[in-house]
């Protein structure tokens, strides 16, 4: 029983599950669900419900998040996990490490440099512990790139070259979402592309110094369809009849079988009510503040350079990174899936997934011949990521850890410097000095 730790979530959207299953399932020899608290009574319930009839755990305290001192108080949790809309991660953070806690956070761990510097601020006073999230790291295939970059396989790394897209389903999610919303998210280079600033900076073993960044909206957005022709009347999907022709048709009042998904209307459509929340705005709507396509230029302390890129309007989803050093060059290619074909089920679209999932890594020696690298296998989702962290998170003796895939607070913010410095540098046409905005050690 001494090896039990408690847990209060903090937001409970979608992405609170992950944890909550864990805590529930898996690791319930280690861990106790202590409360649930959110802005919206009717996802708490029924997360509370879930507990119950799945998990057997009656009676989950939920709490408004207006309460969360209290909740802290009467429930004393060991670890507050923050799973809340991104521009808020910093409150609870900040606060539970004030009152007590260590804390685990979705990643990004905030949105903006004054964030990171008040976080960093509350972590020096309290003594408290962070974790950041970075679930990309436990992945096989990039645990893999760093072991080989790390042996000097390829010798000292001189240049990245990383280019991301998401398909027109995932990504044309974030543009219907909250996310959608810079002063909310950051933008995709803060709430997406952490995840792969920080695995550059955890592959190189070195943080960022120089930034310069481009980025526009091009194919989402009011103006975009005006751009091609195009006319939507409706500010979101759900009610409007004539939305089930386009393309990006996505409703959450469990109208439609394509989208019926075990969770949306009951955490989104349902809780609109107390939530204030639309989970399915139009994509060409006036809401979005964010770009979809970007381009950033980055120097790192180590002198490395990177070529990044992301773009959120892509017919398949996936990733291409090559690492190129003074003794060779090491290729990685992730392909999550197939070409999207509008009015795929759920069912066809995981098949088409499934079947077109590639992973290919490649190390090309300069004078040498090129060999592909074996990828071990690992169930679960982001590519077998999820399933590790969780043991990392929760076993109270968690597998060794060599390659030092946990994140910390420092970790956490040296990936946002990435996406911080990137939106500044949109913003005046200028390269940004990272240190300027939030020095790091």
């Amino acid at each position: 029983m001494n090896n039990i730790r408690k847990y209060a979530i903090v937001g409970t959207g979608g992405r609170a599950m992950m944890y909550f299953n864990a805590i529930l399932s898996d690791f319930r020899q280690h861990a106790k669900l202590a409360a649930l608290c959110d802005i919206s009574p009717t996802r708490m319930a029924w997360y509370a419900h879930l507990a119950e009839e799945k998990h057997h755990l009656p009676s989950v305290p939920m709490y408004p998040a207006a309460d969360f001192d209290r909740m802290i108080r009467e429930q004393k949790p060991d670890v507050v996990i923050v799973t809340s809309m991104d521009s808020t991660h910093h409150q609870y953070i900040i606060r539970a490490m004030e009152l007590g806690c260590d804390v685990i956070s979705e990643k990004p761990m905030t949105i903006d440099a004054e964030k990171v510097g008040a976080i960093l601020a509350a972590i020096a006073r309290t003594g408290r512990k962070l974790r950041v999230a970075f679930n990309y790291r436990y992945a096989p295939v990039a645990t893999k790139t760093r072991e080989l970059v790390a042996g000097g396989v390829i010798g000292r790394p001189l240049a990245v070259d990383f280019s991301w897209v998401l398909d027109t389903r995932h990504g044309a999610d974030y543009f219907r979402r909250w996310h959608a919303e810079k002063d909310k998210s950051g933008g995709l280079l803060v709430h997406k592309a952490t995840h792969h600033f920080d695995l550059v900076n955890w592959w190189i073993n070195s943080y960022p110094q120089t930034v310069y960044a481009m980025g526009d909206l091009k194919f989402y957005g009011r103006q975009a369809a005006v751009d091609r022709g195009e006319h939507y009347a409706y500010d979101r999907y759900t009610g409007h009849p004539e939305a089930a022709n386009d393309p990006f048709y996505f409703p959450v009042d469990g109208s439609s079988k394509e989208f019926a998904w075990a969770s949306l209307k009951e955490l989104y459509y349902d809780a609109e009510k107390d939530s204030g929340y639309l989970r399915d705005r139009n994509v060409f709507g006036d809401h979005i503040t964010i770009e979809d396509t970007m381009a950033v230029m980055v120097r790192y302390r180590n002198q490395v350079v990177m070529n990044y890129s992301l773009l959120a309007y892509c017919p398949w989803e996936g990733y291409r990174v090559a690492i190129t050093g003074n003794r060779g060059r090491l290729e990685l290619y992730v392909k999550h899936g197939s070409h999207i074909i509008a009015g795929q089920s759920d069912q066809e679209l995981a098949a088409a997934q499934s079947q077109g999932q590639v992973e290919s890594l490649w190390v090309l020696p300069m004078f040498g011949v090129p060999y592909q690298v074996n990828i071990p296998l690992v169930d679960g989702a982001h590519g077998g990521g999820d399933t590790l962290i969780l043991q990392d998170l929760f076993l109270p003796n968690p597998p060794a850890d060599p390659l030092h895939r946990a994140a910390s607070h420092i970790d956490g913010a040296a990936s946002l410097l990435v996406g911080i410095s990137a939106n500044k540098s949109i913003r005046t046409g200028l390269p940004v000095k990272c240190d300027d905005l939030v020095p790091l050690p």
